[in-house]
């Protein structure tokens, strides 16, 4: 369980910021019209509260694993530690790739988005990929502090346009800005319309609004390089319930309450002239509504591809410390980067790009596997949390000596939120078989069947034994 040091040079502030910006992303500028059109308002609404206590009770779970392990690559670590190491083996591997996708499509979407400025058209996208993911890779090279820099400027901006939405929104609803007040009239218009309604339309738009918070649990992997690792763990998972009930719910109920349902550009999530945001600049006399949400989702794509890099990086980084990837990776340059790990990253990332460009849709089709990746990877730490517990318990230790940050809920939330996740998985699968055929549910229950290879091989080729609950190592990690 050894594992090469390297200095914790994210301070409380990155940590805190990196835990706020997971909750801003592209899916929150673009995608959330389109639910609401597709939905309505209350559905729109409720899958978002619904959501967002179960991943509060992820992120408690994976709060107390991360202050009382905090390591590089922590959900493999977790299910290495707590679980069985073939299970932190196919974790481990999983999440790399995870994150060599999202941070692929996120690079090609930001090359995309440029094309709405005259200046880009005269570069191909190819072009484009390549210049931001040679600058994304000097950032990550250099140093973790100026990563975490990098990344705490990004969210802020994303950050204050967000608020100002929301500001611009409320005065929309109450006609402060000179234009009919909307009042609850048009949130109440709004809550019967669209393909997704009854018990089936609730969870098809309920699995979106849970793949739309993948990545929110990625702040534990900056645990191994945070300074305060016991302290500032709890903070980041503390402000979970804050920014999924502004940066969401607030969002989805004023977009709900001022844009019609009805209205067709909800529906494109290609165009930034169709995000809800740029609509409700725009209906408040803000003529640069299109450049300025523009710029911003230039910024969040930045950062959520920056945001890749780094998370992928460390999963190879921590794969190789652990035995599990070849040693050359767990070297750390002089001020403490995982370069080699960082360049292969890279260079696979690349690969992505020249994949889509010849087989766009065969890589969509990859991309859409990441949803249920994700939620596999949220129920293993979920599970690994409840071992953990019940560890503590079987060798009669005492929970508060143990554990830095305890859920405020123990395992009851854990045990809601991974019967939850397991249900969606199921409930997704059966939904995609009777509407889109066989096809589609195979796509679903692809990640199961992968993990369960990886899982199952490994542990045939190296006998590995499950960890038992008396012999479990409860000794805090030393950093």
């Amino acid at each position: 369980m050894a594992e090469v040091k390297m200095k914790r040079n994210l301070k409380s502030r990155h940590v805190s910021m990196m835990a706020i910006g997971g909750a801003i992303g592209t899916g929150l500028f673009m995608a959330t019209g389109a639910m609401v059109s597709q939905a309505g308002s209350y559905i729109s609404v409720l899958s978002y509260v619904l959501i967002g206590v179960l991943i509060y009770f992820l992120m408690s779970a994976i709060g107390e694993l991360a202050s009382f392990y905090p390591v590089s690559g922590s959900f493999s670590s977790y299910a290495e530690r707590f679980v069985d190491p073939s299970l932190g083996f196919a974790v481990g591997w999983l999440y790399w790739v995870i994150w060599i996708l999202v941070a692929g499509i996120d690079i090609i979407t930001l090359s995309k988005v440029l094309q709405f400025w005259p200046f880009f058209q005269q570069f191909s996208t190819m072009t484009l990929c390549l210049f931001f993911l040679a600058l994304l890779c000097i950032v990550n090279i250099a140093s973790v502090r100026i990563f975490g820099e990098v990344e705490y400027w990004l969210t802020i901006i994303k950050v204050v346009v967000v608020l100002v939405f929301l500001l611009v929104g409320v005065a929309l609803i109450f006609g402060i800005l000179g234009q009919p007040a909307h009042g609850l009239s048009t949130f109440v218009k709004n809550s019967n319309v669209g393909e997704f309604q009854g018990f089936m339309g609730f969870f098809a738009i309920l699995s979106t609004a849970a793949f739309s918070f993948g990545g929110t649990e990625s702040v534990a992997v900056a645990s191994g390089e945070s300074d305060n690792p016991e302290k500032t763990m709890p903070k980041a998972v503390n402000q979970v319930f804050w920014r999924i009930l502004i940066f969401y719910v607030a969002t989805i109920f004023i977009i709900a309450s001022v844009i019609s349902a009805t209205d067709e550009r909800l529906l494109d999530t290609s165009s930034i002239l169709a995000s809800p945001f740029t609509l409700i600049f725009e209906n408040a006399g803000l003529l640069l509504a299109a450049s300025v949400m523009n710029a911003v989702i230039c910024a969040s794509v930045l950062s959520a591809g920056n945001s890749g890099v780094y998370f992928s990086s460390r999963q190879l980084y921590s794969l190789s410390a652990r035995g599990l990837a070849p040693k050359v990776f767990s070297k750390l340059s002089s001020n403490s980067s995982p370069q080699y790990a960082v360049l292969t990253t890279i260079a696979v990332i690349v690969l992505s790009f020249v994949f889509e460009h010849y087989n766009a849709a065969g890589y969509y089709m990859l991309l859409s596997l990441v949803g249920v990746l994700i939620v596999c990877i949220w129920i293993i730490a979920i599970y690994s949390q409840i071992r953990l517990r019940k560890a503590i318990k079987v060798q009669g230790k005492d929970v508060k000596e143990i554990l830095p940050y305890r859920s405020k809920f123990g395992v009851t939330g854990s045990y809601i939120a991974i019967i939850s996740f397991v249900a969606l998985i199921v409930l997704q699968t059966y939904a995609d078989f009777t509407t889109k055929g066989l096809l589609a549910a195979f796509y679903d229950v692809l990640p199961l069947l992968i993990i369960t290879t990886l899982f199952v091989g490994y542990k045939v080729v190296k006998k590995t034994k499950s960890v038992k609950l008396e012999e479990m190592d409860l000794t805090k990690f030393k950093h």
